[in-house]
């Protein structure tokens, strides 16, 4: 099952086991049994303290992760290859012995968790951001034998997945109940099970006293931000609703200078391994609520936490932007998605449709064309706005078809998933019906700036207008990155951008102190003079 590289790999990442792991297969004699019986018995041979058996499961084929110690069990239903292996590896890891890298005080909530909680993730193994949420809550399953999970591959279980209508993946349900859709940290699941976490999070935000450089902002911009302040030597702190931001969730990066080919989630770990080695204060899962000035800057947080801070970088990005018809937020996770990577594989052997007609849609729909039966793409303008030869490659492929001129006007479902939409041709003001299963939607950014809106100066699109020093329209108010009216929006260039803010907060604490030193000088000269008068 695995090459002699991947086994001498494996090899190394076992010597760190401490306590014996346990692998329990249910396998029959499908393809898919075979593959995960030869991964088991490959898995064995490789440390004396894994042991192997056959057991029958409710799920086949399925291998179970045990440690005979504590308790703890981790389900793989399907063949942890792809993006999970590696979950599978850290799986391995966790259950035999070796350090969970999370906080001492995370690592105490979660065991201290009441209850059972026993939790259902179904992933595709093309999802670049299902692995981060299987990891968490394997982590957890390591910790506290209360909590089980399952990673279950939805192309493989597509019962399962039409029975509980999963149309978008990571999909987590806990003790049969829908959790939550999309990533999830292993902080954000805590906070939705104690209902304290957040109040005591948002005690300890208040007790920080002022930082030099407050980031708001996890992703490119924020980060390189982040190390350029602290390698000035300010105090400086990042506030973000998730680290890595829209990056997270890129499959195939190569257009990053002298990296030739890397994947988004590989990045997001750089990035935050390279902020980790300086002293920045990093707070997460914390999204701002409002930013005002009043000496110092006071950033408020949605969770009642307030920071200050003598300057602040906006670096909040941008999300996807939607169609905002109606029954878009309806079918949100029925049949309308925005990640082709991701969700995809829910679609094999349907229709769909792809909204979009830039690079992101096109390549979106050479993508979905060698999973689904066909793809129909609709492009607002007369025009598709793809590089040529993502063009070339759309035309070439006998199951795409490209619709120009066509405004989406409402996605129809039958009440559980989307059965179809409705487009208006623009040319012809006539109404066409198409039916399909998924719609992906790829019509570009939204920045993040909804809770600035009566604060700094912005575009007509929303993003924030900055000068050649990365400065807003406040004195002391930086901003960087895909949620500023810089011409293009590229990892690169956020990173760059990211940069110059920084050294413009810099440059700005520099000269404000020494005003303030002039200010005070003169103060007290003044004073003397009164008072030898």
């Amino acid at each position: 099952m695995l090459d002699t590289n991947i086994k001498n790999q494996l090899n190394t990442y076992l010597q760190n086991l401490k306590r014996p792991v346990e692998l329990v297969v249910s396998a029959d004699e499908s393809a898919k049994s075979q593959e995960l019986l030869s991964l088991a018995k490959d898995v064995e041979g490789l440390s004396t303290l894994v042991s192997f058996k056959q057991q029958t499961s409710v799920r086949t084929p399925s291998m179970n992760i045990l440690n005979p110690q504590n308790g703890s069990n981790i389900t793989f239903a399907g063949l942890p290859m792809g993006h999970e292996f590696t979950s599978l590896v850290l799986a391995l890891l966790h259950s035999g012995g070796h350090p969970i890298k999370l906080a001492d005080e995370v690592i105490e909530q979660i065991k201290s968790l009441p209850g059972e909680f026993h939790f259902e993730t179904y992933v595709s193994l093309s999802c670049q951001t299902c692995p981060e949420v299987v990891q968490a809550l394997n982590m957890m399953a390591a910790i506290n034998p209360n909590i089980t999970n399952v990673m279950i591959d939805g192309a493989l279980f597509q019962d399962e997945v039409n029975d509980r209508n999963i149309m978008s993946v990571p999909s987590v349900y806990m003790n049969g109940e829908p959790f939550s859709v999309g990533a999830i940290s292993v902080v954000e699941i805590l906070n939705k099970l104690d209902i304290n976490a957040v109040a005591r999070k948002a005690e300890q935000i208040n007790n920080k006293e002022a930082f030099d450089v407050l980031v708001v902002g996890g992703g490119p911009a924020g980060a390189s931000a982040a190390i350029y302040a602290a390698r000035k030597g300010l105090r400086t702190g990042i506030v973000a609703d998730k680290f890595g931001g829209q990056v997270a969730e890129t499959v195939g990066i190569e257009n990053f200078i002298s990296v030739s080919k890397t994947e988004g989630p590989k990045l997001v770990a750089n990035l935050e391994a390279h902020v980790k080695d300086y002293d920045v204060d990093i707070m997460d899962n914390q999204r701002a609520l409002s930013l005002k000035d009043g000496g110092l800057f006071e950033l408020e947080l949605e969770s009642g936490a307030k920071l200050s801070s003598k300057t602040v970088l906006l670096a909040t990005g941008a999300r996807w932007r939607e169609m905002n018809v109606p029954g878009e937020q309806e079918y949100r996770g029925s049949g309308v998605a925005y990640c082709p990577h991701c969700d995809g594989p829910l679609f094999k052997g349907k229709r769909v449709a792809v909204i979009g007609g830039g690079n992101s849609g096109i390549e979106a729909a050479i993508d979905l064309a060698n999973i689904v039966e066909h793809v129909t793409v609709l492009e607002f303008d007369t025009t598709l706005r793809a590089d040529e030869v993502l063009q070339r490659k759309a035309h070439s492929m006998g199951n795409i078809d490209i619709i120009t001129q066509a405004m989406t006007t409402e996605v129809v479902g039958d009440g559980k998933r989307v059965t179809g939409l409705r487009y208006t041709d623009r040319k012809t003001n006539e109404s066409h019906d198409v039916e399909l299963a998924g719609i992906f939607v790829q019509i570009g950014l939204v920045p993040n700036t909804e809770w600035l809106t009566d604060t700094v100066e912005l575009t007509g699109r929303g993003e924030i207008i900055v000068d050649a020093k990365g400065q807003t329209s406040i004195p002391g108010v930086f901003a960087a990155g895909d949620v500023t009216n810089s011409a293009y929006k590229q990892i690169i260039i956020a990173m760059g951008s990211g940069a110059t803010a920084s050294l413009g907060a810099f440059d700005y604490l520099i000269r404000h102190s020494e005003t303030e030193q002039v200010t005070e000088q003169l103060t007290e000269t003044t004073s003397a003079q009164v008072v030898a008068a």
